[in-house]
This record gives structure tokens, sequence and C-alpha cells, in this order.
């Protein structure tokens, strides 16, 4: 998808978030839920200006950025190669916070349900169209497996995404069959994630030795 339509999506996505948050403010609670634990149970609250404005206002922040790396990158002609899933990358994070949004606006309106499993499949997509621009992204300072060792060298930020994007691919699908496990569904999203990225740091150091051995 090319950039203007990219930017026509998610300004779009954005205004609907901030007309829904002027629109349902008199219809929200003085303070409003906003943190769920693992159990699915409310365990913060924030005033009702901060609950119903604060992601929009951070999903416009993030847009912000994502428009700013591009021009920032020392290697913004690498970001170029893979622009069109960078895209679409920047698309699935704005939708994906709006979702979390409507979530947080519909429980503090009163319906309940269990808020870790509405979030573990989302997060599982999440996880798996990163395995998929891992596949695809070449050396930058910004998107994607980035330590030193594949910054460093093609060769090794080469194999390390190749092995990132089946890795996070998994962690994917492992996050959205922890909708089969309700009390334990949001480990199921954040244990893979992690052991995937702890792997991947300790591979790509292995991956650089063997390099500078060559």
């Amino acid at each position: 998808m090319d950039n203007k339509k990219t930017n026509l999506i998610i300004i779009s996505v954005i205004i609907l978030s901030f007309l829904s948050a002027f629109y349902l403010y008199p219809k929200l609670p003085d303070r409003v839920a906003s943190h769920w634990n693992s159990q699915g149970q409310v365990d913060d609250y924030l005033p009702k200006i901060w609950g119903v404005f604060l992601m929009p206002a951070i999903t416009l922040a993030i847009f912000l950025l994502f428009l700013l790396i591009p021009r920032i990158d020392p290697l913004k002609k690498n970001i170029a190669k893979f622009r069109n899933y960078f895209n679409w990358l920047i698309i699935l994070i704005v939708v994906f916070l709006l979702y979390v949004y409507s979530l947080t606006v519909f429980w503090n309106l009163g319906y309940r349900f269990n808020m870790t499993l509405f979030m573990t499949p989302a997060i599982g997509l999440l996880f798996f169209y990163i395995g998929v621009i891992l596949k695809h992204a070449e050396r930058n300072w910004f998107i994607g497996i980035r330590t030193p060792w594949t910054l460093s060298s093609d060769i090794v930020w080469k194999k390390t995404h190749q092995l990132g994007a089946k890795l996070f691919k998994v962690a994917g699908i492992i996050a959205i069959l922890g909708i089969f496990f309700a009390e334990n569904a949001l480990w199921f999203a954040i244990i893979p994630a992690i052991a995937s990225s702890l792997f991947l740091l300790v591979y790509s150091y292995f991956e650089h030795k063997k390099t500078a051995v060559k």
C-alpha cells in the first residue's frame, strides 16, 4: 500500500478515535477502568479526562513517530525496500490501539467480558504480522531485531531476521491459542514473545562470532 493511502486510513482512524472520545465523554464514569490483570480483572483506574483521551493521543503520537522514522534513519534507503510491509505494520498497530480503546470504552459503559480473552487474539495477530515484516526487513536503526551484532552485519541481520520471522509467527499462533486457556491466556502471549526475543539476542551474538571467525 502506498504512503498516501496508508496515511489516509490512519488519519481516518485517529479522527474516529477523537470524535468517539468527545461523544462518549459525558456518558462515562468519573473514574475510568484503565488496566486489567492477567485474570481479566480491573486493577487500576484513571480520571475520566485521561481515560477517554489518552489512547487517541497515544495513537496520534505513534503515527507521527512512524512518519518521522523513514526520514531520520541513516539507512532510510533500506526502509524504502520494505516500505509496503512497514505501512501495513503502522496500520495494524493503529487498528490494534483502536480495538483496545473500544474494549476499554465498552467496559466502562457497563458491558462485562473477560478483557484478557478479547485482547489475546489481537496480540497474537500483531505478533504474527511482526513475523511477516521481519522476513522482509532490511537493515535499519528502528524496525526489526536491532542488536549490536545485527546492526553491524548484513549477514547476521539476514540470518537473525529469517529465524525471527518464524519464531514470531509461532508466538502469534500460540497467543491466539491462549483463548482456550482463559486463566492463563495472557501468558500464552507474553512468554513466547519474551523467549523469542531473548533467544534472538543470543543467536545474533553467536552468528556474529561465526562471521568474525570466517
